[in-house]
């Protein structure tokens, strides 16, 4: 059968729509197979409670009245978000050092910033726990000089921000990345019309970099807020990271339904960075 020229402009017409479709089809399976059907998975069993079969709430009241669990989600906001603020703080300031200081001690913190990413997290926590816990290398170091000196950050939330942002350093690089696309002649310009260090923070560096400052935040805070080898291994007993409770009420407790419904709670809390993430994406043009 011969085709009129009109079908097959139609033919392939209809073949160049479907072609964007189609090659996102695999992509969007995966997706579909290994987040969103574990998620609505775990809503579904967050709604039971026990071999009732009818939908309860009774999981989340648990966690959002029950005074031990409310002091556990309060310490997890407060360990992720202060991690949060003194990453995005120290990362802006060596940022802003290997940027406007091109000489061999620069070279080497640009390095020592990606060093985390090679240390296995485990290996990382263990060697900062012997370290800095009571007795340790700082303890015997002062011992020796005559001094005694216990750092009481084991089992403690300044114990768990200090390791916290260690691994988050190479956030900084990311801030790096914004301050080396400023253009030196737009800094030399400011500078010659008699702005101080403070106006070029305010004016031109802050401006090019505060989109990336949202970004990184967002990302360490999902790294932070369900995280749970630091929290395991250096953590107290009360109150505790919802990593922590997770797992305890998966593996020892064995109450799936009330760790489904944490896991429900962590993921509304890191979708908020999620949120975040995709409103600066969105408006970076409209920001510039």
């Amino acid at each position: 059968m011969v085709l009129s020229k009109q079908t097959k402009r139609a033919v392939i017409g209809r073949r160049q729509k479907l072609t964007p479709y189609l090659l996102v089809l695999p992509a969007f399976l995966v997706v579909l197979g290994l987040i969103v059907y574990p998620v609505l998975t775990a809503v579904n069993l967050s709604l039971h409670s026990g071999s009732a079969t009818r939908l309860t709430g009774a999981n989340y009241r648990y966690f959002l009245t029950d005074p031990v669990q409310l002091k556990n989600i309060g310490y997890t906001l407060f360990v992720a978000v202060m991690t949060v603020v003194l990453a995005l703080l120290i990362g802006l300031l060596l940022a802003l050092y290997i940027r406007f200081n091109q000489n061999r001690l620069s070279r080497l913190v640009m390095a020592l910033t990606i060093l985390p990413q090679f240390i296995p997290g485990l290996v990382a926590v263990y060697s900062m726990m012997l370290v800095v816990r009571n007795g340790g290398t700082l303890s015997r170091l002062a011992q020796a000089a005559g001094h005694t000196f216990n750092p009481n950050l084991m089992y403690s939330a300044k114990g768990l921000i200090m390791v916290n942002l260690w691994f988050n350093i190479p956030f900084a690089a990311l801030l790096l990345a914004s301050l080396t696309s400023i253009q030196e002649a737009s800094i030399e310009s400011a500078r010659d019309v008699g702005a101080n260090r403070w106006q070029l923070l305010q004016k031109i560096i802050l401006p090019a970099t505060y989109k990336q400052f949202f970004i990184a935040g967002a990302f360490i805070f999902m790294g932070n807020v369900g995280s749970f080898t630091t929290p395991f291994l250096m953590g107290g007993n009360t109150p505790q990271m919802l990593g922590v409770v997770l797992y305890k009420e998966f593996n020892q407790y064995l109450d799936y339904n009330r760790a489904a419904a944490l896991s429900v709670i962590l993921f509304a809390l890191c979708s908020l960075s999620a949120i975040v993430y995709v409103i600066v994406n969105m408006r970076r043009e409209k920001w510039r």
